[in-house]
C-alpha cells in the first residue's frame, strides 16, 4: 500500500468533513443522490467519451498503481547489481553473464543484458532500449491523462449541477422550504465537483506522473549500466556513473555497501 496516497486521501476527506461541521453544515447534506449522479456518473461518462476503450480498460490497473507501493528493483539495488555483474564480466568475459541472466528479475534489464551477451553493438542496444522507454512513457502519459481530464471535467459538472439546482429553486419561489433545499443541493453539486477534481483526480494524475518519472529514471540507469559493462568499464566507475542519478544523501550508502560486498 502506498501510504502517502492513503494518508492524503484520508486527510482530504477529514479536512472537508470537519470544515463543514465547523461551519455548521450537517454531513447529511452530502447524501444528495442528484448531485452524486451528476458529478460521479457525469465525470465517468465524459472520460469514456474522451478516451478509447483500450485506455479506459486500464483504469482499474492504474488505480492499483496509485494505491500500491512499487515492489522490485530500487535504484540502489540496480547499482549494486551492475557492480557485481561488471566484476564478473571483467574477470570471466561478457559471455559469463549469460549464466546470471535468469537471476535478473527485471525483464527490461534482462532483455538489455541479453542483447549485450549476443554481441550487439552499443548504439543498437541504446536505440532499442530507449525506444522501449519512450513507448512506456507514452503509455504512462495516456494513463495519467485520463485522471487529469477527469479533474478538469468534474468541477465544470459541479457548475452544471449548480445550474440545475438553481433552476429547481426558481421553480419553487413560493415555497421557502423547497427553495432552500434546492439551493443547498445546487451548492453540494459544486462542492462535490471541486472536491473530486482537486482532491482526487488531479492528485491521482500527478501520482501516476511521478511514478512514471521514477520508473524512467530506473530504466535509464539500467541502459547506462548495460552499456558500461559492454564497454568494459570498472565496477567502481559504473557505481560512480549510476550514482549520479541518486540524491547526494544516498550516494554514501552505495559506497559503503559496495565496499562490504567486495570484502566478502
Amino acid at each position: 500500500m502506498d501510504k502517502t496516497t492513503l494518508i492524503g486521501l484520508i486527510m482530504g476527506i477529514v479536512a472537508v468533513g470537519v470544515g463543514m461541521v465547523m461551519k455548521g453544515v450537517s454531513l447529511a447534506a452530502l447524501l444528495n443522490p442528484a448531485a452524486i449522479l451528476i458529478i460521479i456518473v457525469g465525470t465517468a461518462a465524459s472520460v469514456i467519451i474522451a478516451f478509447p476503450t483500450s485506455e479506459i480498460k486500464r483504469v482499474p490497473k492504474l488505480l492499483g498503481i496509485i494505491f500500491k507501493e512499487k515492489k522490485g528493483y530500487q535504484p540502489k539495488d540496480v547499482i549494486l547489481e551492475f557492480s557485481e555483474l561488471a566484476q564478473l564480466a571483467r574477470k570471466e568475459g561478457l559471455l559469463a553473464l549469460e549464466a546470471k541472466l535468469d537471476d535478473v528479475k527485471d525483464p527490461f534489464m534482462r532483455s538489455g543484458l541479453n542483447l549485450a551477451v549476443d554481441g550487439q553493438n552499443a548504439d543498437y542496444i541504446r536505440d532499442v532500449l530507449n525506444e522501449e522507454i519512450d513507448a512506456m512513457e507514452e503509455r504512462h502519459h495516456s494513463g495519467a491523462q485520463i485522471f487529469s481530464q477527469a479533474g478538469t471535467y468534474a468541477p465544470t459538472l459541479g457548475v452544471l449541477g449548480a445550474v440545475i439546482g438553481l433552476i429547481a429553486a426558481l421553480g419553487n419561489m413560493d415555497n421557502t422550504e423547497e427553495l432552500g433545499r434546492a439551493i443547498s443541493a445546487a451548492f453540494i453539486a459544486t462542492m462535490l465537483g471541486i472536491f473530486t477534481g482537486y482532491v482526487l483526480w488531479h492528485p491521482f494524475a500527478n501520482k501516476l506522473k511521478r511514478k512514471s518519472q521514477e520508473e524512467i529514471r530506473l530504466k535509464s540507469m539500467m541502459v547506462e549500466g548495460i552499456l558500461s559493462i559492454l564497454e568494459g568499464e570498472a565496477p567502481r566507475i559504473i557505481e560512480q556513473k549510476l550514482s549520479s542519478y541518486l540524491p547526494a544523501s544516498e550516494r554514501q550508502e552505495i559506497v559503503e555497501e559496495s565496499g562490504e560486498m567486495q570484502n566478502v
